[in-house]
């Protein structure tokens, strides 16, 4: 089975994304890894696409950057058909794989011309991108020592600015920041962060949901190689039960009043405190709010707390779990 071409509809709908796949499959042997997958990444945003160890993520980047070939689907990079013209896709493309590309035995300006060499730019060109981006990087200091002797931090730093040399407007970072210090993942993010600001698309997988849930505008949990669900950060935290809100009172006849009231709510009896079932909504924020004017009762306290995207992780990922999320009862508060 081969990669098709997109349809007219299809191509120009994709010529407004930086990332479009429709259907796409990939197999090796009777393993299915991507059972016909979609993906959408608009132009100048961060896509993050998660999943369990195995799930397919980096054979999913592997495909979209060239790397390997697909079964079948329709895709599209940087506005190029990736089965008629891989080769313009390249072009327009970075890669950081999750094991860094770089020569320990060279030093870092080294690695970076060596990249420049790789792009076909001229020496002068070479040797300007070269220092613009070692000094963008914070690793000027160090450019004339053997990379060998970076830190985690640094090597990925370095990793990142060679990637950048040929000025891709798309850059997929599969892991970037594993096995990276807490200081230094917050200092990619920051790099990352920069570099969408500036118009890039990341198309972004990762193993910590806490670095999805700060850099995405959308993100794709992958599981059994298929899209579980597709969402903002806080829309996919709203699809799994836990959400709720907190009233706490310090007047006793207060809380007594308004826990009669609300039959439904969690009591805490000790704290003065009731559990109001609810997905964290403006909409339904705001029902409580009015219910509680309108009843004359007054909390001292009121907090919402939604699940975080662990609990989205754990429940998409979970194949016992996965099929109740979508019975999930609402309750209303009136």
């Amino acid at each position: 089975m081969t990669v098709t071409r997109a349809s007219a509809p299809r191509a120009a709908q994709a010529a407004t994304q930086a990332i479009s796949a429709t259907g796409l499959r990939k197999s090796y042997g009777d393993k299915v890894v991507l059972d016909g997958i979609d993906l959408s990444v608009p132009q100048g945003t961060v896509f993050s696409l998660l999943g369990p160890n195995g799930a397919g993520k980096t054979t999913a980047v592997k495909i979209l950057s060239t790397l390997i070939t697909a079964d079948a689907g329709e895709l599209s990079v940087g506005g190029h058909d990736l089965a008629a013209d891989p080769q313009s896709v390249r072009a327009a493309i970075g890669v950081t794989g999750q094991f860094s590309a770089v020569d320990g035995l060279i030093t870092g300006e080294e690695n970076m011309l060596l990249m420049a060499d790789l792009h076909h730019l001229s020496r002068r060109e070479g040797r300007r991108v070269a220092a613009e981006l070692l000094e963008r990087f914070d690793l000027v200091e160090a450019a004339k020592k053997p990379a060998a002797g970076y830190s985690g931090g640094m090597k990925r730093r370095l990793d990142i600015a060679m990637t950048l040399v040929g000025g891709p407007r798309i850059i997929f970072l599969d892991e970037p920041t594993t096995g990276l210090d807490p200081r230094s993942r917050h200092t990619m993010w920051g790099i990352i962060r920069e570099l969408v600001a500036d118009g890039v698309t990341v198309f972004l997988t990762t193993q910590y949901l806490e670095e999805a849930d700060e850099l995405a505008d959308r993100i794709a949990v992958l599981n059994d190689g298929k899209i579980a669900a597709e969402g903002s950060a806080e829309e996919l935290k709203r699809i799994v039960p836990g959400g709720h809100v907190k009233l706490r009172f310090t007047d006793p006849d207060g809380y007594r009043s308004a826990a009669s009231a609300l039959r439904d709510a969690a009591r805490d009896d000790e704290a003065l405190a009731l559990r109001i079932p609810s997905d964290g909504s403006q909409r339904e924020l705001r029902s409580i709010l009015d219910w509680l004017d309108s009843a004359g009762i007054e909390a001292d306290e009121l907090t919402v707390h939604t699940p975080d995207l662990d609990d989205v992780f754990f429940a998409l990922t979970d194949s016992a779990a996965a099929p109740a999320r979508n019975n999930q009862p609402k309750e209303a508060v009136r």
